[in-house]
């Protein structure tokens, strides 16, 4: 399993500059620290969106929400990147495609699936996904403790089992844990092949492409409704176009095993933001689950730092 690089500078953000890579590829200026904090940040932004896309989906069906979900961002990452569609190798090209196919899949099956059972679970299906990339991209052996962890805080919060809930809504939510390992590895190869988000618009704009039919034939015309516009705005920015770009930042600095650990965080945040903004009392279990996810995560965070340290150290001797 390929693993982001750290040899390409990254542009620090907030700075417009690329940082100064040490001896061995690992930047300076900017604490390992960094990119975990990028994607924690991406998480946060994806539930509000989620929370958001939730409120839409009786307005425009769960394939008309992805539409405006990916053709928005595609629209503004176009606007934003303006990359540039000349001097990229035939190899270059493919990346993107296979990352947008991979991305509109996600999504897709993600939303086929709280359709049918509760969020909650869905997310908990979904993020296995992630942690069995961890387990197979890992190259140390203590990395499979976190995600025994991880794996076990997960399982707790969907409630210890999932018997009772529809075959078909698991079934799309295991799929859409495929595609998000998927996103992963080719997020992290087409950052590596590209400069800044300038991949990332150009994936989005395939996703966004291929899901443009699905979503004329579910929704119509009430994807032109001004409000139903608006919202998916919203969405977009908020699930697609700040996560998916802190994700690819943080990405080019930080390995797929420990990013796919750290991505077990969105069933945590998810919970924690039913208590904190819709006054959802968190069961003993669900507790319990939380504090092993980040239990995990954070032994994932320190892992990572530890390498930091230790490659600093040996660059400098």
């Amino acid at each position: 399993m390929t693993t982001p690089s750290a040899t390409t500078p990254s542009t620090a953000p907030g700075t417009g500059h690329a940082s100064a890579p040490a001896p061995d590829g690992v930047p300076r200026g900017r604490g390992s620290l960094g990119p975990v904090g990028l994607v924690l940040a991406g998480g946060v932004s994806v539930q509000f969106g989620g929370a958001l896309a939730v409120t839409l989906m009786p307005r425009a069906g769960a394939l008309g929400v992805v539409t405006l979900r990916l053709l928005v961002a595609a629209v503004v990452l176009m606007l934003l990147c303006r990359p540039k569609l000349r001097g990229h190798a035939r190899a270059d090209w493919g990346t993107v495609i296979v990352f947008g196919v991979a991305m509109a899949a996600m999504n897709g099956l993600f939303y086929q699936s709280v359709a049918r059972i509760p969020l909650g679970p869905a997310v908990t299906l979904e993020v296995l996904g992630p942690l069995t990339l961890s387990v197979l991209a890992s190259r140390r052996a203590v990395n499979l403790v976190w995600a025994a962890l991880a794996l076990a805080g997960v399982f707790l919060l969907g409630g210890g089992g999932f018997s009772s809930l529809d075959p078909a809504g698991v079934a799309f939510a295991l799929g859409a844990g495929v595609m998000w390992a998927a996103y992963i590895v080719f997020s992290a190869r087409t950052g590596r092949r590209f400069p800044q988000a300038d991949g990332l618009a150009l994936a989005m704009g395939v996703a966004a492409l291929l899901f443009l039919p699905l979503g004329i034939a579910e929704s119509g015309t009430k994807l032109l409704d001004p409000a139903v516009l608006a919202l998916g705005a919203a969405v977009a920015v908020l699930s697609s176009v700040l996560p998916y770009t802190l994700e690819l930042l943080a990405l080019r600095r930080l390995p797929a095993s420990t990013f796919a650990i750290l991505m077990s965080l969105e069933p945590a945040l998810a919970a924690a933001a039913g208590f904190l903004i819709l006054d959802q009392a968190l069961s003993t279990t669900e507790a319990a689950a939380i504090a092993l996810v980040i239990a995990a995560s954070m032994g994932a965070v320190r892992t990572q730092v530890g390498r930091g340290k230790v490659k600093g150290a040996r660059a400098l001797s």
